[in-house]
């Protein structure tokens, strides 16, 4: 396995602990052999594309699934033998949206504290206190379906803590929405990590959002690739790569035909990783009548990710086959 740390940590006492996950929807291996450990109060990021198993993992840990094999325990609790006292650790915040649109955005935190037995002055004293960390004090009198995309995930950051999680868990939290917002998710989660001590542990398959991450442990057809520091990574697997983009399909095929360790990009263009022998103005040289632009990338996570699986980031194809597969097993659902 290319992994650099896959259970070591910088804490006596880390926040998750996973040994030896597996699980198996039918024929297909979801999770195999998977373990790593995850430190207090550290940002920590699921770099994988779609089909990784991802949410499977994160559905083990937030107890809705259980592993055929192996163990974790979430802030000193074993998910399996202490489910109900997990729950009462964690904040969870899907990838499908929850809030319910028929009530006020205060309505539905207001609910979620009830549901956990927070207390009433406690529960409104950190729904103030939330609403305002996620700039939606304003809105706290507001139906949930008048709100944008990105407020509803906002909303369901704040309402994730409601309860005092010292572990807040997100699977894909800004998928569907623009660039804006993602950023603006991302600052709140490094602001609330920061404010509430809290862990963050956040599944993504946008791979420019893990850049910052204290760690990131990228997984793979249910396996774990590799798991450092941004920078450790980039030193150890990334590469120089060269993203051409071809002046029509012809020339795309052409390229690839010439080039078959090349990966087609999700946009149409083609990346090249550059030999250690040569060099990335050489192969854009080489290249140039059948293509429109050539842009040279530095070592990068995306390159980390090339090197480790061989396949694009966003490679949705894939993606879409293992979880066919799946669905078309006894009683399986889709690994993500």
């Amino acid at each position: 396995m290319k992994r650099s740390d896959a259970v070591g940590t910088d804490t006596p006492d880390p926040a998750v602990v996973i040994s030896g996950i597996s699980k198996r929807y039918g024929r297909t291996e979801a999770l195999t052999d998977v373990s790593f450990a995850v430190n207090d109060n550290e940002m920590f990021a699921l770099l994988g594309p779609n089909g990784a198993g991802k949410t499977t993992l994160i559905h083990i840990l937030c107890t809705i699934l259980r592993p055929d094999s192996g163990t974790a325990r979430v802030a000193g609790e074993d998910v399996l033998r202490q489910a109900t006292r997990v729950r009462r650790r964690i904040g969870v915040v899907f990838q499908e949206p929850s809030l319910d649109g028929r009530l006020t955005l205060e309505e539905n935190l207001e609910f979620h504290g009830l549901v956990y037995g927070v207390p009433r002055a406690l529960r409104r004293r950190r729904i103030a206190e939330l609403l305002e960390l996620v700039e939606l004090a304003e809105w706290r009198g507001k139906l949930v379906r008048t709100l944008s995309s990105g407020m509803k995930r906002r909303a369901e950051i704040a309402r994730a803590l409601i309860h005092d999680a010292r572990v807040i868990i997100l699977d894909e939290p800004t998928v569907g929405l623009d660039a804006q917002s993602r950023q603006r998710i991302w600052q709140y989660l490094w602001k609330l990590k920061e404010v509430r001590g809290l862990t963050v542990i956040v599944t993504t398959h946008y791979i420019d959002e893990v850049d910052g991450c204290d760690r990131v442990c990228i997984i793979d057809r249910g396996r774990l690739q590799a798991l450092d520091t941004p920078t450790r990574l980039k030193e150890a697997y990334g590469h120089e790569l060269v993203r051409l983009v071809p002046r029509d399909e012809a020339a795309a095929a052409a390229i690839l035909t010439r080039l078959p360790d090349a990966v087609r990009g999700a946009a149409g263009d083609i990346v090249v990783r550059v030999p250690q022998e040569s060099s990335g103005e050489s192969i854009a040289a080489a290249f140039s009548a059948e293509t429109r632009q050539a842009v040279l990338e530095r070592p990068s996570l995306e390159s980390v990710f090339l090197n480790l699986t061989g396949r694009e980031i966003r490679d949705r194809a894939a993606g879409a086959r293992e979880q066919a597969e799946v669905r078309a097993a006894p009683g399986g659902e889709p690994p993500r």
